[in-house]
């Protein structure tokens, strides 16, 4: 009979679906240490964000199948060292929307009509009805950055409320938020528009202090901002600012830059709503992440697929290593024409070219996929869910063949339309499994992706590339390759540079202003 370690505090529930097919044991509180000496024993690992699953825990379970964590995020398991191992990993990247949602509603609700205060107030043994005189959301903007589920959600029930959606997400098409019934703006004019705003984004580079003190001054005097998504979104000490100035009216915070939130002056503020990070804490939801995974574990076991798994799912080892190297070569390129396009895209064509036109062709496409949605999702996006989350973004998916081989055995080509155009890349393995860009918008190149990237199109003529290296130098931007692709001499051209240091800020806006060059882009890889 399989056995399961359930690691972390599970809801009881979870527990039975286990019993249905396993011996489950449940342990707490046990060091990676005590956890290494008796996970060779078990078939699955069931956990929370309590135990932090290691390289060293998953190459000692020797028999695991399985690593399945109650929650949405998957931070505390080193999910590398576990495909690597052929283990399974997965999550229940639905089982708190509703919860969260609905705290960001009740945040907002609260915050318009100082429900905390009012509570305290009368439990002083005071009346003071002139105090806490309100504001009504009904016909108000609401400015919803992130439209994901939980983000849709809130956009769906705040439109029941009678107030207009005012949305900002580079990666969801117009088609799919004229479902929702919302309205796609830019930031500066959800910025500016809103009388309240409510963050639904991972934290990454681009959304650390999404709002600060450059955004904040944009905003009406009368805006409430309200944040259950992840803290670092909004700079701290800027909204303090904001709130003690009365730049802003007020705000009301779930989740903050360091937790537990220590010595701060948010605390002393009467325009503040303050929560320990509720977000997913409902008894409804934790009872969802625990039905969730434990019936993914549980069809694991018995032989059945996983619905969320994190990693790449249903393979075989012997495929699986047949097919790792062009599922990177799919999601580079994905990565690459998603940000050329400019994120938000509608549609993305994949031609498998050559040897890869007689293969499976279903994990190609989504690692294309996942690629092309990889800076919007980060983490959140996986080879099982990317289909559907193509889908729910209105992003219509063309797969077409094309067996004749061209001057690489197989390679794979994307085109993608945007909001900044139609562009389109091409991809291909060298022998030696090294990944090459081989066309860029019908250009020819062959340079390999680095993490840092400027691509140009310019017109073909003596001094464009002494300019660009110059400008490049006296900002000490290093370029580690370089290589430009024309089709007609004195015609367009493009230029690759794969760069050794990020632009700094204006630079590429200094690049365009150079002599014969149309367009220039950076890429992140």
């Amino acid at each position: 009979m399989a056995k399961v370690l359930v690691s972390d505090s599970i809801d009881p529930v979870g527990v039975e679906i286990l019993s249905q097919v396993a011996q489950v044991d449940v342990k707490t509180g046990l060091s990676a240490e005590e956890i290494i000496q008796i996970i060779p024993e078990y078939d699955a690992l069931m956990l929370r964000s309590s135990t932090r699953v290691t390289k060293e825990i998953v190459e000692a379970g020797s028999k695991l199948q399985i690593i399945g964590r109650a929650g949405v995020g998957v931070d505390n398991i080193d999910v590398p060292a576990a495909t690597r191992q052929g283990i399974i990993v997965v999550n229940s990247p639905e089982g708190n929307t509703i919860a969260a949602a609905e705290h960001a509603l009740a945040m907002m609700l609260s915050l318009s009509r100082h429900i905390p205060d009012a509570n305290q107030s009368v439990k002083a043994n005071k009346w003071e009805r002139n105090r806490f005189i309100g504001t009504e959301v009904y016909k108000k903007n609401l400015g919803v950055v992130g439209l994901g589920k939980i983000g849709s959600h809130v956009a769906a029930v705040a439109r029941s409320l009678g107030m207009k959606i005012l949305a900002y997400d580079p990666f969801i098409s117009k088609e799919r938020a004229d479902q929702l019934g919302c309205t796609l703006v830019d930031l500066e004019l959800l910025f500016a528009e809103s009388d309240f705003i409510t963050l639904h984004v991972p934290k990454t580079p681009e959304t650390q202090h999404l709002i600060g003190r450059e955004t904040l001054p944009k905003m009406k005097p009368t805006v409430r901002i309200i944040n259950c998504s992840r803290g670092g979104i909004i700079d701290e000490l800027a909204l303090i600012e904001a709130l003690e100035s009365g730049r802003i009216a007020g705000a009301a915070l779930d989740v903050f830059e360091q937790e537990p939130l220590g010595e701060s002056r948010l605390r002393e503020l009467s325009n503040v709503i303050l929560t320990p990070h509720l977000g997913a804490s409902t008894t409804e939801a934790q009872v969802n992440v625990a039905i969730d995974v434990a019936e993914q574990i549980r069809d694991v076991l018995l032989g059945l697929p996983a619905r969320s798994a994190v990693n790449i799912p249903g393979l075989t080892p012997d495929v699986m290593e047949k097919l790792r190297p062009y599922l990177q070569l799919a999601e580079t390129m994905g990565n690459l024409v998603s940000q050329l396009a400019g994120g938000r895209c509608d549609s993305l064509n994949v031609r498998l070219q050559g040897e890869l036109a007689t293969k499976d062709s279903q994990p190609l496409v989504i690692a294309a996929i996942k690629g092309l949605l990889s800076q919007a999702l980060r983490e959140r996006v996986n080879y099982v869910n990317a289909a559907i989350e193509a889908k729910e973004r209105g992003i219509r998916v063309i797969e077409t063949r094309d067996a004749s081989t061209r001057d690489y055995s197989g390679s794979i080509h994307l085109e993608a339309n945007g909001s900044m155009g139609t562009h389109s890349v091409t991809g291909a393995l060298l022998s030696n499994g090294e990944i090459r860009i081989t066309d860029l918008d019908e250009f020819p190149i062959n340079v390999p992706p680095s993490n840092h990237m400027l691509f140009t199109l310019h017109q073909d003529m003596p001094g464009i590339i002494g300019k660009i290296g110059a400008l490049l130098g006296s900002f000490n931007v290093n370029i580690a390759s370089m290589q430009v692709g024309r089709k007609i001499i004195r015609g367009d051209a493009v230029m690759a540079l794969s760069l050794d240091d990020p632009l700094p800020e204006g630079l590429l806006s200094e690049i365009t202003k150079v002599p014969g060059i149309r367009d220039a882009y950076t890429v992140k890889l």
